[in-house]
């Protein structure tokens, strides 16, 4: 269902240090750095990152929904838009993350950026 979840933080390194400490007793260790973003990798599937909070107030989550196919993805998205939601991206794949990553990114009604993603070459 998740395959992964993004958490903004007030302090990057801080909180590296108290998730690496906290999450090592569940064999989750960070394992890649983006810029300032820090991705934690376990023993199953998912991930879990955390970066720089980009507003001060309120943070806001960023929830992706594992697709089973692209076809999932664009669904997703026509729902959004059928229910007026902003989109944040149109479904594309986003090499830069990975060579099959298929996603659309949705705003939901409180502002949290949720995405739904495909990893599966195709369909």
């Amino acid at each position: 269902m998740i395959d992964h979840v993004s958490l903004q933080v007030s302090d990057v390194p801080v909180s590296t240090a108290f998730y690496e400490a906290v999450l090592a007793p569940l064999e989750i260790r960070p394992a890649h750095r983006d810029g300032a973003a820090v991705g934690f990798f376990g023993p199953g599937p998912g991930s879990f990152w955390i970066s720089p909070a980009q507003r001060a107030d309120d943070r806001e989550l960023h929830i992706a929904f594992a697709a089973r196919s692209r076809d999932e993805v664009h669904a997703f998205h026509r729902a959004a838009v059928d229910l007026g939601i902003e989109v944040l991206h149109a479904p594309r794949l986003f090499p830069e993350y990975d060579a099959d990553y298929y996603a659309a990114f949705v705003r939901d009604p409180d502002g949290h950026n949720i995405e739904a993603v495909c990893r599966r070459t195709g369909g």
